[in-house]
C-alpha cells in the first residue's frame, strides 16, 4: 500500500501541476464546442486524489507499524516526527518501505523454504527440546526469551520447554531449580530425557545441574550460547572497584523488582559473584563433564563498538579491556566448551551480539539467519539420534 502510494502521488502530482497551469485547457481548446472545463474541476480533482491518497497512505503506515517488527521503535518515533516535516517525509517514507519490503522478501522465503521440508519435520528429536535462559530474565508466555526462535522450531516438528527458573540466583540454586524442572517434564511427558540448549549463565547452571544433581540422568545433550565458562574478567574488576554500599543498593533494588516478577527469593550479588573469571575457575574444577552426555558450544562477537543494540553497544569496551573481543558481555575465549564449538560471525560491520545469538531484539541481521541457525542446530541433534 505504502509502495503504490509512493507511486500514485508522484504520478498524481504531476497531473495537478500540468492542470493548475492550463495544459489541458490548451489541450482541448480546439475540440468540440472549446472545451475549457478543466480548471473548473480543477479542484474537485485535487480533493478526490487527496481523499484517496490519504486513504491507501493510512492504511499502509497503519498496516506497517502494527505488524513489522523489523522496523523497530527508533523508525517509528523517526516517521512520527519525519512525517511533518517537507522533504524529510519522502525520505522517511522510503526507508520504511525499504526496510519492509526487505522483511516481507525474506519472510516469503522463509515461508517457503519450512513449507518445502513441512514433511521432513526436520527438528523432530528423539527428546524434547528444554530451552534454558541466562541470568536477570524469565520464562514469560508473551514476551519470549528467545524472540521468534521456538515457534520456527515448532514449525518444523521440535517440542519446545522452558527452564522457569528464577532470574537471578547462585548457580547451584539454579541447578536444582532446573533438577526440578527436568524431572516434572519427564515425569509428565515419559519423554526419559530432553536436550538442553541454554544461553549465557543457563550454560553454567545445567552443567551444575548434570554434575551436582541428578539431572545428567535425563539429560541427553547440552549446547550452550555464548556461555562464559571461563567467566568475565570485567566481572571481577566492577566487583573490586564499585563500592560495597552502591553493591548492595543495586542488589536490593533488583531483587525487589525481580520479586514482582516471579522470582522466588532472588539474589542478584550470587549471580554476578559467579559469572567472575575467579568464580568460573572453580566452578570448572568441580563441575566435570558428565559420560554419555553430548556437549557442544557456540559463541559469537561484535565487530565494532557500535554494533548491536542497546546497551551491548555500550559495554563492548569495557569487556574489551578486560576480555578481548566480545559478544558486549562476555569475551571470545571464556566460550568453548565441550565435543564441538563453533564461533558465529558476519562479515561488515555489524557482528553478533550477546542478545542477537537468541533473537533478543527480533532482528534479522544480514548473514545471519538466527532462526534458521537453531533450525539447523537441532535438526543435527536430530541426525545424531538425540
Amino acid at each position: 500500500m505504502l509502495q503504490i502510494f509512493y507511486v500514485t502521488t508522484l504520478l498524481a502530482a504531476i497531473y495537478l501541476i500540468l492542470g493548475f497551469c492550463g495544459f489541458y485547457e490548451r489541450w482541448f481548446a480546439n475540440g468540440p464546442a472549446g472545451i475549457t472545463v478543466e480548471k473548473k474541476y480543477w479542484l474537485i480533482r485535487l480533493c478526490i486524489i487527496f481523499l484517496v491518497e490519504i486513504t491507501i497512505f493510512w492504511i499502509g503506515m497503519i498496516s506497517v507499524y502494527l505488524t513489522s517488527q523489523q522496523l523497530g521503535i527508533r523508525w517509528r518515533v523517526l516517521g512520527l516526527i519525519c512525517g511533518w516535516i517537507p522533504i524529510a517525509h519522502l525520505v522517511m517514507l522510503h526507508i520504511i518501505i525499504r526496510t519492509v519490503r526487505r522483511e516481507v522478501k525474506f519472510e516469503k522465503l522463509r515461508a517457503k523454504r519450512n513449507a518445502a521440508r513441512a514433511d521432513k519435520q526436520i527438528c523432530k528429536t528423539k527428546y524434547p527440546i528444554l530451552m534454558v535462559h541466562g541470568v536477570f530474565f524469565r520464562d514469560f508466555e508473551h514476551l519470549n526469551y528467545w524472540g521468534r526462535i521456538p515457534a520456527e522450531l515448532t514449525e518444523n516438528g521440535a517440542k519446545i520447554y522452558y527452564g522457569n527458573h528464577n532470574s537471578a540466583a547462585a548457580v547451584r540454586d539454579s541447578a536444582k531449580e532446573l533438577e526440578t524442572r527436568i524431572r516434572q517434564i519427564v515425569e509428565e511427558t515419559g519423554c526419559e530425557k530432553v536436550n538442553v540448549i541454554a544461553h549465557s549463565k543457563g550454560g553454567l547452571d545445567t552443567r551444575a545441574a548434570i554434575a551436582l544433581t541428578s539431572a545428567g540422568d535425563y539429560i541427553a545433550s547440552l549446547t550452550t550460547i555464548n556461555t562464559p565458562h571461563r567467566g568475565c574478567e570485567f566481572a571481577d574488576y566492577l566487583l573490586d572497584n564499585i563500592p560495597e554500599a552502591q553493591q548492595k543498593a543495586i542488589e536490593k533494588a533488583y531483587n525487589v523488582g525481580a520479586e514482582k516478577l516471579g522470582d522466588t527469593n532472588p539474589d542478584f550479588m550470587a549471580a554476578v559473584h559467579d559469572l567472575t573469571s575467579t568464580n568460573c575457575a572453580e566452578f570448572n574444577e568441580e563441575a566435570k563433564d558428565a559420560p554419555g552426555i553430548y556437549y557442544q558450544s557456540f559463541g559469537s562477537k561484535l565487530n565494532r563498538p557500535s554494533s548491536g543494540r542497546f546497551p551491548l553497544n555500550l559495554s563492548y569496551l569495557l569487556v574489551k579491556r578486560f576480555d578481548g573481543p566480545n559478544d558486549g558481555l562476555v569475551g571470545e575465549k571464556s566460550f568453548a566448551w565441550g565435543e564441538d564449538y563453533q564461533f558465529l560471525t558476519v562479515k561488515g560491520k555489524r557482528g553478533i551480539s550477546h542478545g542477537d545469538v537468541i533473537d533478543l531484539n527480533r532482528e534479522d541481521i544480514p548473514g545471519f539467519d538466527v532462526r534458521e541457525f537453531y533450525v539447523q542446530l537441532v535438526s543435527k541433534l536430530k541426525e545424531r539420534g538425540l
